[in-house]
C-alpha cells in the first residue's frame, strides 16, 4: 500500500506541477499513472517476483517439513483438495493485494476527469491474472523441498526462467512459439494497454493448471511408490498438454479480442478494417529486406521475430492468413563507394563478414549481392529494413522511417494495403519547364519531402500517392490522374502549355496552382476564368520574434474539414506558414463555389502594396500608398459540376508553404504538414491518405491542484496504511489469545 501511495503520488504529483506551469497535458492521465514505464501497474508488476516468494515459500514446505502433511494424507480429503485449498488462500490474497490497487483507481475519479473505466478494469484483471500465476509456481516450488528458503530461491529462479525462456531457439519457428508461449514476460502489456485476448487468458488459466497439477503429481508420489518413469511421463504429460493448449490458442483464427478501452485505441480503425477485410481469402504475403550494411538490423534478427507479429496483430485480427518472411542480404545500394573507402583493401564479403561479426550474425543467412539483385530491384530505395507486400500478383513497398515512432504507422500500412486493392492509383503530376518548384530536390524552396521522399513518412509517396512531373511542352497531360500541381512557374507559360491547360480545366481535371508576390501576371490570366486572382503586394505580419514578411494565417472551418487532424488544428488555432505570400481576390462567379481555407488575422497583418525589406525591424502599415489592412484569404478552394463528377481547384498566394523548409520550421507550431496532407486528401476525393487520426483522450484535466495532493498523501501514506496496519495488530493479538 505504501509503494503503491509513493508512485500514485508522485506521477499526480508531476501532472499537477506541468498544469500549474500553463501547460495543458494531451496524453491520458490515467495511463500515465497506472501503466506508464514508472506507472503504478507496471511498477507493482515488475516487483511482484519480490513479494510472492515470500508468500507462497511456506504453503506446503511448512507443512513437510512439520509432519502435518501425514495428518492431511490421512484425512478423509483428496489430495488435489489440499492444493486447491492452498491455492484459493493464495487467491483470496491475491484479492487483498487487488484492493489496494482499486484504491489508488477508485481515487482517480475524484482526481481525474472522465477516466476511462474499461481501460481501469483492464489493469485490475491483467494485476489478478499475474498474482494467480505466480501464486501456481510458488506452490509448485513449496512442494518441492522442506526448506522454506529453498522454495523461496527456487521461485525466485523459476520466476527468472520464465521471463526469459523466450530468448531461447529464436531461429526455430515451431520451438521458438513453444518458448514465447512460456515466457511470462509482457503476458500483461496487451492487457494494461485495453485489450483483452482469449489466447491471453488462456495462457494464465494453462499456467495456473499446469504447476497446480504438477504440485499435485509430486505430492502424490510421496504417498505412493512408482517408477521414475511414470512420474517423468506424468510431468511431461501436463507439460505437453499445457503448450498443445497454449499452441491451439495462439492459432490466429480462434483469437477473441475484447478491446476496452473507450475509444478502440488498440483496434485499427473501420476504414481500415474495411480495406484489410476487403482482400478477402487471398494470402497476404509481408516480406521484410534487410540490408547488412543499412539500418534497421533489430528489425530482422531472429529476435525480433515475435516483435514483428505483435506489430502486424491488429491487422491479422481481421486477415489470418498474412505471413511474414525475412531476407538478409548485403549489398552497396544506396550507399555507393563510401563502405569500401571506409574499409581499404577488403573485399565486399570480409567487410560484410566483420560487419556480421558486429551484430552478432552468422554471414551464412546473408544474400550476396547477386543472389538479391536477382530476387527484387532494390536500387532505387533506402537501405533501411524495407517491406514488400505481394498480393494476387501485385506488389508495393512499405518502409520504416529514421524518425521517433520507426515504425510505419496505421496510416502507411493501410496505404500500402489499399494499393494492392486499386485498379487505379491516385497519381499527382507536377508541372515542370517554367522553374517551377522541383520534386526531386532538396533545397529550400523546392517539394522533395512533400513529394517522393522515401524516408520521410509524410511524403506523398509514402501516403499511397504515385508521384511524377511532367512538362506540358512536349507531353499531354494524361486524362486519368487525381490532381495537377502548378507551383509558382518563374517564366511565361507558353500557348501550348496554356492551351494543354485549358484543356485539362474544361474536361474537369483537379487542379492545384500556387503563386508568389511579383510574379502575379504568370498566373492571373488563368485564375481570371475561376473569378480569383493575385493581389498586387505581399502580405506583412506582425511579430515580437517573426520577420515581419512571414504570413501565418488561420485555418477556416472549410479547411479544418479537408482532413480528420486539420479539426483540433483549427480548433487550437494552429496557424499555416507561407513567407512571403500575396492575398487573393475573390470576384463573384456563377460557375464556380468559392471558399477559403487560410485567412490572416486582420489585427495582426496587412497587404503591402510597395516592396519591403523582409529583415526590417519595422514595417509601417500606410494606407496611403494603398496597403489595405483586412482579413485576406491566401488559400480558397473552388468546385464545380461538370462531365458528370465534381471538379476541385484549389489555389494559393504562397508556393513555400509547401517547401522543405517550411516542413522543417521549428520556431513556430505549424500546420503545414496536415494542410498538405489535407490539400491532396480533398483533391483526390478522399482515396489517400487513409487518417489513422483518433480524438485526443479525455482523461486530460485534473480535478484538484497540487496544494490539495498534499491532503492526499497524508490520507494514502500515513492513515489507510495506519489503518490496515492496525487492524492486522488486532487480527494477530485476538488468534494469540486463542
Amino acid at each position: 500500500m505504501v509503494q503503491c501511495a509513493f508512485v500514485y503520488l508522485k506521477g499526480l504529483d508531476d501532472i499537477a506541477i506541468t498544469v500549474e506551469g500553463g501547460y495543458k497535458i494531451p496524453f491520458s492521465i490515467i495511463a500515465s499513472i497506472f501503466s506508464g514505464g514508472r506507472g503504478v501497474l507496471s511498477n507493482v508488476m515488475g516487483n511482484l517476483y519480490l513479494y510472492l516468494p515470500l508468500l507462497t515459500m511456506g504453503l506446503i514446505s511448512r507443512e513437510t517439513s512439520s509432519g502435518t502433511i501425514r495428518l492431511l494424507y490421512s484425512s478423509p480429503i483428496r489430495v488435489r483438495d489440499i492444493v486447491l485449498g492452498k491455492f484459493v488462500a493464495m487467491v483470496a490474497m491475491s484479492l487483498v493485494m487487488v484492493f489496494i490497487v482499486s484504491i489508488y483507481i477508485i481515487t482517480s475519479y475524484f482526481t481525474v476527469n472522465n477516466p476511462d473505466t474499461g481501460l481501469l478494469l483492464s489493469y485490475v484483471l491483467g494485476l489478478f491474472l499475474l498474482l494467480c500465476a505466480y501464486s501456481a509456481i510458488g506452490i509448485f516450488m513449496s512442494c518441492l523441498t522442506t526448506y522454506q528458503i529453498v522454495a523461496a530461491v527456487c521461485t525466485f529462479v523459476t520466476f527468472g526462467i520464465l521471463y526469459n525462456v523466450s530468448g531461447l531457439w529464436k531461429g526455430i519457428p515451431f520451438l521458438r512459439d513453444v518458448t514465447y508461449f512460456l515466457s511470462v514476460a509482457g503476458r500483461t502489456d496487451w492487457i494494461l494497454a485495453g485489450l483483452i485476448t482469449s489466447n491471453g487468458i488462456i495462457y494464465f488459466v494453462a499456467i495456473v493448471f499446469m504447476f497446480l497439477q504438477l504440485t499435485i503429481y509430486k505430492l502424490k508420489t510421496g504417498m505412493e511408490t512408482t517408477s521414475t518413469w511414470v512420474k517423468m511421463s506424468r510431468y511431461s504429460l501436463i507439460v505437453i498438454v499445457t503448450i498443445g493448449i497454449g499452441y491451439i490458442s495462439s492459432i490466429p483464427q480462434l483469437i477473441v479480442y475484447f478491446d476496452v478501452t473507450r475509444d478502440k485505441s488498440n483496434t485499427i480503425k473501420p476504414d481500415t478494417q474495411k480495406i484489410v477485410e476487403d482482400l478477402g481469402d487471398e494470402p497476404l504475403e509481408v516480406t521484410g529486406y534487410a540490408n547488412l550494411f543499412g539500418g534497421y538490423m533489430e528489425d530482422a534478427k531472429p529476435e525480433s521475430y515475435q516483435l514483428n507479429i505483435n506489430r502486424w496483430a491488429p491487422y491479422v485480427r481481421f486477415k489470418h492468413n498474412i505471413r511474414l518472411k525475412t531476407v538478409l542480404y548485403y549489398d552497396t545500394l544506396g550507399i555507393g563507394e563510401g563502405m569500401k573507402k571506409a574499409n581499404p583493401g577488403k573485399t565486399l564479403t570480409e567487410i560484410a563478414a566483420k560487419s556480421a561479426e558486429t551484430a552478432e550474425i552468422s554471414l551464412s543467412q546473408f544474400k550476396r549481392p547477386e543472389e538479391i539483385r536477382k530476387m527484387i530491384d532494390l536500387s532505387q530505395e533506402p537501405n533501411y529494413y524495407i517491406m514488400q507486400l505481394k498480393y494476387k500478383g501485385r506488389q508495393t513497398f512499405l518502409r520504416v522511417f529514421p524518425d521517433n515512432e520507426h515504425w510505419p504507422s496505421e496510416t502507411e500500412i493501410s496505404a500500402a494495403l489499399k494499393r494492392l486493392l486499386l485498379a487505379k492509383i491516385p497519381k499527382i503530376l507536377f508541372v515542370t519547364g517554367n522553374l517551377e518548384r522541383n520534386i526531386n530536390k532538396m533545397g529550400d524552396r523546392e517539394y522533395r519531402a512533400l513529394a517522393n521522399l522515401k524516408n520521410f513518412r509524410n511524403s506523398l509517396i509514402n501516403q499511397g500517392f504515385d508521384v511524377d512531373t511532367i512538362s506540358l511542352q512536349s507531353e499531354s497531360i494524361p486524362k486519368n490522374i487525381s490532381a495537377l500541381v502548378l507551383a509558382d512557374p518563374k517564366t511565361e507559360l507558353t500557348a501550348v502549355e496554356t492551351s494543354k491547360l485549358q484543356q485539362f480545366i474544361n474536361n474537369g481535371g483537379n487542379l492545384l496552382i500556387s503563386g508568389e508576390p511579383g510574379k502575379q501576371a504568370m498566373l492571373n490570366p488563368l485564375l481570371k476564368q475561376f473569378g480569383v486572382q493575385l493581389m498586387d503586394g505581399a502580405i506583412v505580419q506582425t511579430s515580437r520574434d517573426l520577420e515581419p514578411h512571414l504570413a501565418a494565417p488561420f485555418l477556416t472551418g472549410t479547411g479544418a474539414k479537408l482532413y480528420p487532424p486539420l479539426v483540433a488544428a483549427h480548433r487550437d488555432s494552429v496557424v499555416v506558414s507561407m513567407p512571403m505570400a500575396t492575398a487573393l481576390g475573390i470576384e463573384n462567379s456563377s460557375v464556380y463555389t468559392i471558399k477559403p481555407l487560410l485567412v490572416t488575422d486582420s489585427r495582426k497583418s496587412w497587404l503591402k502594396r510597395d516592396k519591403f525589406v523582409t529583415d526590417s525591424a519595422k514595417v509601417k502599415f500606410e494606407p496611403e500608398r494603398g496597403d489595405l489592412q483586412k482579413s485576406f484569404p491566401l488559400a480558397v478552394s473552388l468546385t464545380r459540376n461538370t462531365k458528370g463528377k465534381e471538379q476541385r481547384i484549389i489555389v494559393v498566394g504562397d508556393a513555400d508553404f509547401m517547401s522543405n523548409i517550411e516542413l522543417n520550421r521549428f520556431n513556430m507550431r505549424t500546420a503545414n504538414f496536415a494542410f498538405n496532407t489535407g490539400i491532396f486528401s480533398w483533391l483526390s476525393y478522399g482515396e489517400f491518405p487513409i487518417s489513422s487520426y483518433r480524438p485526443a483522450p479525455k482523461d486530460t484535466t485534473l480535478l484538484i491542484k497540487r496544494e490539495q495532493i498534499k491532503y492526499l498523501r497524508i490520507t494514502l501514506l500515513w492513515v489507510f496504511p495506519g489503518l490496515l496496519l492496525a487492524l492486522g495488530t488486532l487480527i494477530l493479538i485476538r488468534r494469540k489469545r486463542k
